[in-house]
């Protein structure tokens, strides 16, 4: 017992801190657990092979294959034909939407899908995309918890179950496990007071109608960037003369030279590519696109001998609106690009990708972005060719957030999509397959038709989601094993033992809702379930409902910006402060836990 407190502290604090990625502390944390025999050496890596994680594999490459049959762009067309144009019916079309489709698909993918889908809308309306997002996010997470299928601590809760059925005293009544929609009518209650809440309070709590630079939005290209970013000036060619200074420079070091515009283009005799890299040599004749102001490019001609062209002609192509401009991204947290620099990620080189600032809170970085070292909710501007910029974003590394034009990658497919889909749900409702079995049918089904490809399957998947939520199951198994979760329930109990079951109950809720502000909410659901079901054992409640509870809490995390991964991505892009998510999210927190109490309560009476 002391080793798994041990272990629970020990994760408890890696995750808030930090210092340590995520799956590297449940890596070791499940290596550990198997070293001292908590658990017997030949069950340590079942969470690897249990129902929960073949699912959440399965439903993400669904999602994906959502994604590329063209769903979301369907979407999109919908939503700007139920709006009309108006904000108030166009911000409750977007949340009803995400509302929907976060009954099936993971909340961190359908924000990175979503996202673009917003700023798309925003752009075509005028209206501020900082009155779309946070609604957008908040509601995702409201109605997460509307079937077993979208929500990861609602998919690990059958296997805590099973854990804890074998732990019980002998005669004891075993715990059943959930069904697909188990929770449908608690999630149902809870997405509509999401829903509602932003429809009948939004234009009060959100900060859009307070903020000058957040009444611009990216698809007003030029007042965007320039008042948001201080990205002003235009497009020029640079050509280098025989007597330039710059002949025999490396693109970086043309950069460091004072005045220095912003150097997007290079073409060398036939040539030409976009987003040179930092050692790419400038030559005699070497063409230069640039970008700034007209009387900063002007200087820079002259001081550098260059002939300046406001005509683009030999890059005219590469310059094309249709084909490349400037956009923004945002790193969210499983981005492989976090902790790094920008020099260090040679974007330019790899992508074919300038990075022209990062925009970090209220902090905007322009001078010397090499240096820059990315974090998790960073949003970063950056000038690219739109295919490169799409096939970028296909590891997941950096979510686009403005709208690029791009092609429905297999619009024909959407049918098979859909179908297999709805296949898959049907098996897991009508049959006594295995939710994981079901879902594994509806991504092969997928794969079989077309929709997508393995490559493209195996990108879908957040491997990290996967290696943190297998490895923090063993940790659940552990604390029915040792009896760790009841000695916790019975010091729980020795000061709320007389309390009613609504005190017990709020309890347990509120204590997860606050570690899941925190850390991880699988992590969060992983070590109070148990106890939440010790608890019901020792005082005659219904343990499937004191589990449902607590995992349905953990996604009751709405106050601060980096309690969610969805609510992180929409920060930047939204322009959002600590104060923003405070002053929407503790009314809906409050209600969200009362709504989750009552409705879970008369569910499982």
């Amino acid at each position: 017992m002391i080793l798994v407190l041990g272990l629970v502290g020990f994760t408890m604090l890696m995750l808030v801190l930090e210092w340590v990625r995520a799956d590297m502390v449940a890596l070791l944390v499940v290596v550990v657990i198997g070293l001292t025999g908590v658990i017997p050496s030949d069950r340590v890596f079942n969470g690897f092979a249990g129902n929960a994680v073949i699912a959440i594999i399965a439903i993400m490459i669904m999602g994906e294959g959502l994604d590329r049959a063209g769903v979301l762009n369907l979407t999109a067309h919908m939503v700007m034909r139920l709006a009309k144009g108006m904000e108030s019916r166009l911000g409750l079309v977007i949340n009803i939407m995400a509302s929907l489709f976060s009954a099936v698909i993971p909340s961190q993918a359908l924000a990175a899908l979503m996202i673009p889908v917003s700023s798309r809308l925003s752009a075509r309306t005028g209206v501020p995309i900082s009155r779309l997002l946070l609604p957008m996010a908040f509601c995702i997470l409201t109605a997460t918890n509307t079937t077993l299928i979208a929500n990861s601590p609602l998919i690990v809760l059958n296997d805590l179950i099973a854990s804890a059925n074998a732990n019980l005293l002998p005669g004891a009544h075993t715990i059943p496990k959930f069904g697909l929609f188990s929770v449908t009518p608690a999630g149902l209650a809870l997405a509509a007071v999401g829903i509602g809440y932003f429809y009948f309070f939004g234009r009060k709590l959100l900060p859009g109608h307070e903020d000058e630079r957040l009444k611009v939005t990216p698809g007003r290209t030029e007042s965007y960037f320039a008042d948001t970013y201080g990205i002003v000036g235009e497009t020029a060619e640079l050509t280098v003369t025989a007597e330039s200074p710059l002949v025999g420079m490396s693109i970086g070091e043309a950069e460091q030279l004072h005045d220095a515009p912003l150097i997007l283009a290079i073409r060398s005799g036939n040539e030409a590519r976009m987003a040179p890299p930092a050692d790419h040599v400038i030559w005699v004749g070497s063409v230069l696109g640039v970008l700034g102001p007209r009387e900063q490019l002007n200087r820079f001609a002259n001081n550098q001998l260059c002939r300046l062209s406001a005509r683009m002609r030999q890059l005219a192509e590469l310059f094309n609106p249709s084909r490349a401009g400037i956009s923004e991204v945002v790193i969210p947290p499983v981005s492989r690009f976090i902790k790094h620099t920008v020099g260090e990620l040679r974007l330019r080189k790899r992508f074919g990708i300038s990075v022209l600032a990062v925009n970090r809170g209220d902090q905007v970085l322009r001078d010397d972005v090499r240096a820059v070292t990315l974090r998790a909710g960073d949003t970063v501007v950056v000038h690219s060719n739109w295919r490169d910029l799409s096939l970028a974003s296909e590891d997941r590394d950096l979510v686009v957030v403005t709208d690029i034009p791009k092609e429905e990658q297999r619009p024909g497919k959407i049918w098979q999509a859909v179908g297999f889909f709805v296949l898959a749900k049907c098996l897991a409702l009508f049959t006594n397959l295995d939710l994981s079995v079901a879902m594994m049918c509806g991504a092969v089904g997928m794969l079989l038709s077309g929709v997508l490809n393995m490559d493209e399957a195996y990108k879908a998947v957040n491997w990290k989601t996967i290696f943190v939520t297998a490895c923090l199951i063993p940790l659940g198994w552990s604390m029915d094993a040792t009896g760790t979760a009841a000695w916790l329930a019975q010091y729980v109990l020795h000061y709320l033992g007389h309390a009613s079951t609504w005190l017990l109950q709020a309890t347990l809720a509120i204590l997860t809702l606050l570690f899941s502000q925190v850390m991880s909410n699988v992590g969060a659901t992983v070590m109070m379930v148990p106890i939440a079901i010790s608890v019901a054992v020792a005082t005659g409640g219904n343990p499937s409902a004191y589990a449902m509870i607590v995992a349905v809490s953990s996604s009751n995390t709405f106050l601060l910006s980096s309690g969610h991964p969805a609510l992180m991505m929409v920060t930047g892009p939204g322009g959002y402060k600590g104060k923003d998510f405070l002053r929407v999210g503790a009314p809906l927190t409050l209600a969200m836990l009362v709504v989750t109490l009552v409705s879970i309560n008369l569910l499982f009476r």
